[in-house]
């Protein structure tokens, strides 16, 4: 038996956060779960890229409720405001969706010194 997101129910009452999604299949769950009536915290590294990502959501769910946030987890510093910004910004969160990453790089190191 498939899955589909048919099977998703209501999201009317949620909070959704989703890394990455300013495309690929963050951009696509964060349409999904709009389209199902989450407040979707769409947080990305790329603020021209996300900005971008939220008017093409908006354009197919009108009323969708999204929220978008500047967040780099290469750096924790961009970490900690994130997290300061959403838990100022909200008394919940119900979905966590870690999606992004980072494949077939040079060796390189964070802000922070850790290894991309």
């Amino acid at each position: 038996m498939a899955w589909a997101a048919t099977a998703i129910p209501d999201l009317s009452d949620r909070v959704a956060l989703v890394t990455g999604a300013n495309g690929g299949l963050g951009l696509h769950t964060a349409h999904t779960l709009a389209a199902k009536g989450a407040h979707v915290i769409m947080a990305a590294r790329n603020a021209e890229k996300a900005r971008a990502a939220e008017t093409a959501i908006r354009e197919s769910v009108p009323n969708s409720k999204l929220e978008v946030q500047s967040l780099d987890l290469g750096a924790l510093d961009s970490v900690r405001r994130f997290a300061a910004a959403v838990m100022a910004g909200h008394d919940k969160l119900d979905l966590l969706v870690n999606n992004a990453g980072v494949m077939g790089t040079p060796r390189m190191e964070t802000a922070d010194g850790f290894e991309l």
